[in-house]
């Protein structure tokens, strides 16, 4: 692999960049009119797959399953479907799986998943897979899926502990699961310190630190509360008095991505997931900054 050097400013030149995004299905015309017009601007920059989310107990199953038709349809991209199990028999996920495989989708985000909305518990149907290790398990039986699976560089929220949470991972990969994309995370220390404990473990596959560009950091707050993701104070620092600044927020987030982006690469990761909340520009310019590029305009460039 190339050398990177240590300043910014030579990170696009850096050895080839891999990245991914991911969307959620819309819930009405307008959003899914900025979906689109997200897919579309990301297209060009060729990314090795884009994912689409899977509501809380299937609750998008429609829209998801639409909207991996149309990229199939309409774009030359790959799409990656989410898939959950919480809430459903083995038989009603395994007709899910079949959808997909007959609409032309190869690859498979396997999570075990959130309740549906109003539930208390994340317990598994009676007749259902319990875990997404099961999950990736009976993908395998079910066709010749790519699956991709969950990673939590700060311990999934309900894990025992590091280490049980590492053991989960394994299985989850010894299914059958070829690569893991990571929880959002700010400090990089936290996912190279994750990637060292998950080497030590014997685990082996790709680990994808997943990127999400902050456009609100409030909405952000939240999510790292459901999931269990630190905040460091300097990020608070950075957006405090930007509630009602979109402008400056959207500059900030994009120096603390790429300079984030920046630090991994220097210790080896070459690729990335872009949680893009369906804004497709931030996401492009970061990714410009790693140099990945839109190859439509650089063909116009070489006319």
């Amino acid at each position: 692999m190339t050398t990177i050097a240590s300043t910014p400013f030579d990170l696009a030149a850096a050895t080839s960049v891999d990245v991914s995004f991911e969307f959620f299905p819309p819930s009405s015309e307008k959003l899914a009119r900025q979906l689109w017009n997200s897919i579309v601007r990301l297209a060009p920059l060729q990314p090795s797959f884009v994912s689409v989310t899977y509501g809380a107990g299937g609750s998008t199953r429609q829209r998801t399953f639409d909207t991996v038709c149309r990229i199939i349809k309409e774009t030359d991209l790959t799409p990656a479907a989410h898939l959950t199990c919480v809430g459903a028999s083995r038989t009603e996920v395994d007709e899910v799986a079949k959808e997909y495989w007959n609409a032309g989708v190869r690859h498979v985000v396997a999570l075990r998943g959130d309740p549906p909305e109003g539930a208390e518990t994340r317990s598994p149907h009676p007749d259902g897979y319990a875990n997404a290790a099961e999950l990736v398990e009976g993908l395998r039986k079910a066709a010749n899926f790519e699956i991709s699976v969950a990673a939590y560089p700060e311990v999934h929220p309900e894990a025992l502990s590091a280490d049980s949470d590492l053991d989960n991972l394994a299985r989850k990969l010894d299914a059958g699961a070829s690569r893991a994309i990571t929880q959002f995370f700010f400090d990089a220390d936290v996912f190279l310190r994750f990637r060292d404990a998950a080497a030590a473990r014997g685990i082996d596959a790709p680990i994808v630190p997943g990127i999400v560009p902050v456009t609100n950091y409030t909405r952000l707050v939240q999510f790292a509360k459901n999931c269990g993701t630190s905040l460091p104070s300097w990020l608070a620092h950075l957006f405090e008095g930007l509630d009602n600044d979109p402008d400056s927020r959207r500059l900030i987030a994009g120096w603390v991505a790429i300079e984030q982006c920046r630090r991994l690469t220097q210790h080896g990761v070459s690729d990335f997931h872009f949680y893009t909340l369906n804004q497709a520009e931030l996401a492009r310019a970061i990714c410009h900054a790693l140099g990945v590029r839109d190859h439509a305009l650089l063909s116009e460039s070489a006319l």
